[in-house]
């Protein structure tokens, strides 16, 4: 059954399905529900079947590709367009500016500039000598 189901699974147009849900930003343990299988059933056809594999994979490249961009905008600030409605009932599209996001910047920096902006801690390290002295033990035996 488990071999019926994978070349089910294995044809163009499931394979496209499968990325299309990594597109959109579904996990894996999601992606196996949707398809009907366990998780390690998932993890198992991932590692057996490359195409399988490859069609997570580019999907999934799609959807951190949107992520990074969106990170980066909202890190930097930019200009956005809303519509609104004036006192007179016009609807007039006006520029908006959201400004830089200083969470995100911050999260930029260190993930992309490290050796610059990680936070970096100092361990001091104390070297003290310990003297053990092992000598004769007196036992008392009854």
């Amino acid at each position: 059954m488990a071999k019926t189901k994978a070349k089910e699974w294995l044809n163009e147009e499931k394979l496209a399905l499968v990325s299309y849900w990594a597109k959109k930003g579904l996990i894996d343990t999601q992606i196996a529900e949707n398809i009907g299988i366990v998780p390690s059933t998932f993890y198992e056809w991932k590692k057996k079947y490359p195409e399988f594999s490859e069609a997570l994979k580019d999907g999934k490249e799609v959807a951190d590709a949107q992520v990074v961009n969106a990170l980066h905008r909202s890190a930097v600030g930019y200009y956005y367009s809303e519509e609104t409605v004036t006192n007179t009932g016009q609807v007039v599209s006006v520029r908006k500016y959201s400004k830089p996001n200083i969470t995100a910047g911050i999260f930029w920096v260190k993930n992309r500039v490290p050796e610059d902006w990680r936070d970096k801690q100092e361990i001091e390290q104390v070297n003290k000598t310990i003297e053990i002295k092992v000598g004769d033990w007196d036992i008392d035996e009854d």
